[in-house]
């Protein structure tokens, strides 16, 4: 089974995704900071993560440079879903190792075809 760390502070959001993705048969493990998703990812080994920009303790682009940094984790496909729309953010998350940016809120096909690309799953 397939298993996704979803990185996210808004309790609806994450709860939402959390739940979009048990329905279509993922095994989800949640985070509601960046510090706590940098400790879950090394400790889990997820399959892949999807992790918000805009959060307390630790911003996305903090985690995804941990995470990028670290040889456990290095390899573990990541994708950034922000509400940011500027090319800026979207350059700097994929500058940092980021495979796909995904904008909210989103369509959850746009989801499911991101996650068969970084898992070439389907």
């Amino acid at each position: 089974m397939i298993t996704i760390l979803v990185i996210e502070d808004n309790d609806d959001i994450r709860e939402n995704t959390c739940e979009l993705l048990e329905l279509e048969g993922y095994k989800v493990i949640a985070a509601i900071n960046g510090n706590t998703g940098v400790t879950l990812a090394k400790q889990q080994l997820p399959d892949i993560i999807l992790c918000d920009i805009m959060m307390p303790e630790a911003n996305g682009y903090e985690v995804c440079i941990a995470l990028k940094d670290d040889p456990l984790t290095s390899s573990i496909p990541f994708i950034f879903i922000s509400a940011s729309v500027e090319k800026k953010a979207i350059d700097e998350g994929i500058s940092l190792g980021a495979v796909e940016y995904i904008q909210k809120p989103f369509d959850p096909q746009e989801l499911f075809d991101a996650l068969t690309r970084c898992l070439n799953i389907g």
